[in-house]
């Protein structure tokens, strides 16, 4: 059955059960919770996903090098889309997700990443052009995102 890791629990990995990063639009919590659907839907494989959606996000962090609890965030999060077997990513339309967008260039050609772009994001043409590029495989929305994940974790 899935485990779930949240910041800032440690990344410790089963070896031998895949792991799956949430990589996606969360903006300090304005988004949509997508990553509790994801969570809940794939709770009935072996999976370690790694979701970065922090229960006590503090917006008013300063988002420097130099404050601890920021830095350890974006530490944790680079280091377990590293350790990820497979990365999902989903870019909500309402969002700007400025490090979706950092994370989806730093993990092109890792092959490992499934993209859902629904149609209205504002940089949706980018995000296409880079998915073709690197044979990213894209879905329409949520649900399909989900059984594409599941597929690849089966």
């Amino acid at each position: 059955m899935a485990t779930e890791i949240k910041p800032p629990a440690p990344l410790i990995l089963d070896p031998h059960m895949p792991s799956l990063f949430l990589a996606g639009s969360i903006e300090q919590g304005r988004a949509v919770d997508w990553q509790t659907e994801v969570v809940t839907a794939l709770a009935d494989i072996q999976v370690t996903i790694l979701n970065p959606r922090r229960a006590a996000w503090d917006a008013s962090w300063r988002q420097t090098i130099d404050n601890k609890p920021f830095r350890n965030q974006v530490e944790w999060e680079l280091t377990a889309l590293e350790r990820a077997d497979l990365i999902a990513m989903y870019i909500a339309p309402e969002t700007q997700a400025p490090i979706s967008l950092l994370e989806l260039g730093l993990f092109a050609a890792a092959g490992k990443l499934i993209v859902c772009c629904p149609d209205g994001f504002w940089r949706k043409g980018n995000v296409d052009i880079v998915c073709a590029r690197y044979a990213i495989p894209q879905v329409a929305d949520l649900t399909d995102l989900i059984g594409a994940v599941r597929q690849r974790l089966i």
